[in-house]
C-alpha cells in the first residue's frame, strides 16, 4: 500500500501526535540549527528529533554500506516500514513509542497498538501497521493538511525521516526501512542533544554540497 506523503511540517505532525492519543501537553517543534545556541531554545526535556534528508547517491551509498546493529537495548520499540511513504507517521511512532515513561497516552490508537503489538518482532509490528485502518485515514487526512501543491502517491518520493531517541544509555537511529536500530554509541538525556546534533552532522557531511536537511524535535508544550 502506497500513500501520499506527510508534510515535514511541526503543526502537522502535532495534530497527527494528538488525534493518535499523545497529550497536548507534548508536541513538535522545528529545530532551527545543530548549534549549542539553536539547541539551547528548545523547550527540555527533548524527548526525540526527527531528520529529513534528501535522498542523494551519497547518502544511499552510505547507507547501504552499514552492517545490522547487533548492540541493541531489548527495550527499544522497533517496526519494519512496510506502508510505502509513511516514513514520516513512522519516525512520529518511534518517537513516542520509546518515550513512555516520559508520555502517558490517552485512550486511542497508539496506546491501543502499543500494548497488543509490546512483545511482537518488528515484522510483525509492521505487518500490523498495513491493517491499522485508523491510523491509515488519519495519514491520508493530516497528509492534505499543510501543502499548496498535494503529491499524488505514485509520485516518486525524494526525501526521509529518521527518528533519534534516548534509551537505555544510548543514543539510536530509528529507520523503519532498515532490519534493527542503529546504536550511535552512549548518551545520557543530558547529553542527548549533542550526541544526536553530532549525529545529523555525520549525514551532512556525506554530501556536503546539498542543503536539503530539516529537524523537528518532541518536546514539553510551552
Amino acid at each position: 500500500m502506497s500513500l501520499v506523503p506527510l508534510e515535514f511540517n511541526p503543526e502537522v505532525m502535532t495534530q497527527m501526535l494528538h488525534k493518535l492519543g499523545v497529550p497536548k501537553k507534548w508536541n513538535m517543534v522545528d529545530v532551527y540549527g545543530l548549534d549549542p545556541d539553536s539547541l539551547a531554545i528548545l523547550m527540555k526535556p527533548v524527548l526525540a528529533m526527527i531528520l529529513l534528508y534528501p535522498q542523494t547517491d551519497e547518502q544511499e551509498a552510505a547507507e547501504n554500506s552499514k552492517h545490522p546493529d547487533t548492540n541493541v537495548s531489548p527495550n527499544i520499540y522497533f517496526l519494519k516500514q512496510f506502508l510505502s511513504n509513511a516514513c514520516g507517521t513512522i519516525a512520529l511512532i518511534h518517537s513516542v513509542a520509546n518515550n513512555l515513561d516520559a508520555i502517558e497516552l490517552q485512550d486511542g490508537f497508539l496506546k491501543f497498538f502499543f500494548e497488543n503489538t509490546k512483545n511482537l518482532s518488528s515484522v510483525e509490528r509492521g505487518e500490523l501497521l498495513l491493517k491499522a485502518e485508523d491510523l491509515i485515514e488519519i495519514h491520508k487526512e493530516l497528509s492534505q493538511e499543510g501543502q499548496s501543491t498535494v503529491p499524488s502517491e505514485d509520485e516518486p518520493v525524494l526525501h526521509h525521516f529518521v527518528a533519534f531517541v534516548q534509551k537505555d544509555g544510548h543514543i539510536y537511529e530509528l529507520d523503519g526501512r532498515k532490519t534493527s536500530p542503529v546504536n550511535h554509541g552512549n548518551s545520557a538525556p543530558a547529553s542527548f542533544l549533542e550526541n544526536v546534533a553530532r549525529v545529523c552532522q555525520e549525514y551532512m557531511q556525506r554530501d556536503p554540497n546539498e542543503i536539503r536537511y530539516t529537524m523537528v524535535a518532541l518536546v514539553p508544550a510551552e
